[in-house]
C-alpha cells in the first residue's frame, strides 16, 4: 500500500474508533427514547384535553419529523465530527445511490413533505382511499398509517397520495357529517316520516346541532319496485362516534317506522304457473 492509502485508512479509523461508535448508539437510543417519551406525554395530554385532540397529534407528527432529521444530524456532526470535504462527498454519494436504489422510498419521503405542508388530509381526518375508510393516525417520512373502523392498521406509501384521489370526511374538524338512508313505499306518509326522522337526529346523544340537519328525498328501486329513499344527514360531535351515532339513528328510526306502521318496500312474492 502506498502512503496515501495508509492516510486514508488511518483518517477513517480515527473518525470511526470504538469511543465514537459507542457514543453514536447510545445517542441513536436517547434520541429514539426521547421521542417515544415525548410521544407517550402528547397521548396522555389527549386525554386530558380531547377537544384538542387532533391540534396534539399534529404537533407531535411535526416534533417526529423535525427530531429525526436534527437529531441524526447532530449525532454525525458532533460525535464524528468529519471534515466538511468528506461531509460533502459523503453525503453526494449516498444521496445518488438512495436515488438509485431506493427510489420508490426517496419518492415517498419527498411525496410525505408534500403531504405535510399541502396538507390535503391530517392526523386524525377520517379518509377514504380506494376501498381503504379509516383514521389517519400518522403521517411519517415514508407512509401514512392509518386505522379501519374494524380497528385494522394498514399503511399506504405516500407516492400514492400524490397520484390517486383521496377524501376526507371532516378536514381537520372534531365533528363529520354521517348519511343515513331510509326506504319507504311510494304511498307512505312522507311529511309524518322526516318529522320521525328529524326528531331521531336531534335528540341523540352523538348529534352535533350547531351544524344542520338535512333531509332530503329520492325515487329509487328496491327489490325490482319503485321506492322513496329518505337520506339523513346529521353531524357526530366527534368522528369516534361515527358508528355509534349511525346505529342509534337506525336502530331508533327503524323502530318508530314499525310502531306508526309505515309501509315499507317490500318484494312481491313470485307467481309460478303450474
Amino acid at each position: 500500500m502506498d502512503n496515501q492509502t495508509l492516510e486514508g485508512i488511518a483518517a477513517f479509523g480515527d473518525l470511526l474508533n470504538f469511543g465514537k461508535v459507542f457514543l453514536l448508539i447510545i445517542a441513536a437510543f436517547g434520541l429514539w427514547l426521547s421521542n417515544k417519551v415525548i410521544r407517550r406525554s402528547c397521548e396522555a395530554l389527549m386525554l386530558k384535553l380531547p377537544s384538542r385532540r387532533f391540534s396534539i397529534l399534529q404537533m407531535a407528527t411535526l416534533f417526529t419529523f423535525a427530531w429525526y432529521i436534527i437529531g441524526t444530524y447532530l449525532l454525525i456532526a458532533v460525535i464524528i465530527q468529519p471534515p466538511r470535504e468528506m461531509l460533502l462527498a459523503v453525503g453526494g454519494s449516498a444521496a445518488v445511490a438512495m436515488g438509485i436504489a431506493l427510489k420508490d422510498v426517496a419518492a415517498s419521503m419527498i411525496a410525505g413533505l408534500v403531504l405535510l405542508f399541502d396538507r390535503p388530509f391530517q392526523v386524525g381526518d377520517r379518509v377514504s382511499f380506494n376501498d381503504t375508510y379509516g383514521e389517519i393516525v400518522s403521517i411519517g417520512l415514508r407512509s401514512v398509517k392509518l386505522t379501519t373502523l374494524d380497528d385494522n392498521l394498514v399503511t399506504i406509501p405516500n407516492s400514492r397520495f400524490i397520484t390517486e384521489v383521496v377524501s376526507t370526511g371532516n378536514a381537520g374538524a372534531l365533528d363529520m357529517m354521517v348519511v343515513c338512508d331510509f326506504h319507504i313505499a311510494l304511498d307512505a306518509n312522507v311529511s309524518e316520516v322526516k318529522a320521525l326522522i328529524h326528531e331521531v337526529l336531534v335528540t341523540s346523544r352523538f348529534a352535533y346541532l350547531k351544524k344542520p340537519v338535512v333531509l332530503t328525498l329520492n325515487e329509487v328501486i328496491i327489490a325490482d319496485r319503485l321506492a322513496l329513499q329518505v337520506r339523513a344527514k346529521a353531524y357526530v360531535l366527534d368522528v369516534r362516534y361515527e358508528k355509534a351515532f349511525q346505529s342509534d339513528v337506525i336502530e331508533r328510526v327503524s323502530k318508530l317506522l314499525i310502531e306508526h306502521k309505515v309501509p315499507r318496500p317490500n318484494r312481491e312474492p313470485s307467481t309460478v304457473s303450474a
